[in-house]
């Protein structure tokens, strides 16, 4: 007989856990597919509308899916929100060793590492999970209005970029860019936000420069 009782209360329990697994895989999938929702619709239908840029929806998305990945996990041993923004702060001070991540492109990674975390961890405190959802489908939305204001307030201005064939190599360094900068803008009017270097050709004396800069600004 207690070996009877002990067989059911097993199975019970384990009944139970494959409950409890059920509902975090739903709660990960829902979540998951809310975040991939608003991060398509900010790094497709605005960034890339506007910039016309591609070279960094790697970034954007790993970035987003490791912070809601982490932060989901941890939250389900018990992170408190408090160490969950202090998460958001680590990732968000971080700097790729690549030649120039433009303010613009560090604004949208902040955005995307933010709905990651609001994603993983939002809701509202003895609300009942379609209530969470809504929240979070509610904040994300305000989100991704507010960066849609923010960009279009300025006339639709847009980053565009420009190759040129530059004969002063001493400027390339990073030490004078700002004299790189001013000296393209004097040569040809062009006012300069941000540089890739290209090809350097020591024979010729010149490199190959990709210049952005926002175009509307050149015409008025």
């Amino acid at each position: 007989m207690n070996a009877l009782m002990l067989l059911q209360i097993s199975d019970d329990l384990a009944i139970a856990d494959v409950v409890a697994t059920q509902k975090v895989v739903m709660k990960l999938a829902l979540r998951l597919c809310i975040d991939l929702i608003s991060i398509s619709i900010l790094v497709r239908g605005l960034y890339h509308k506007i910039y016309q840029k591609k070279d960094l929806y790697f970034t954007f998305f790993t970035f987003n899916l490791v912070i809601f990945l982490i932060c989901f996990l941890l939250n389900k041993v018990d992170l408190s929100m408090g160490a969950a923004f202090g998460l958001f702060a680590v990732f968000s001070m971080l700097r790729y060793k690549t030649e120039e991540i433009s303010l613009k492109d560090m604004s949208y990674l902040f955005l995307v590492i933010a709905i990651g975390l609001i994603s993983a961890v939002a809701k509202i405190k003895g609300a009942g999970d379609e209530y969470d959802y809504a929240f979070l489908i509610g904040i994300n939305a305000l989100i991704l209005l507010l960066a849609y204001i923010i960009e279009y307030r300025s006339n639709h201005q847009h980053e565009s970029s420009q190759t040129i064939s530059y004969d002063k190599l001493e400027y390339i360094k990073k030490e004078n860019r700002n004299l790189l900068f001013e000296d393209i803008k004097i040569r040809t009017g062009i006012e300069v936000q941000r540089v890739e270097i290209g090809k350097i050709d020591l024979g010729k004396n010149s490199v190959q420069i990709k210049v952005y800069f926002i175009e509307e600004e050149q015409t008025k």
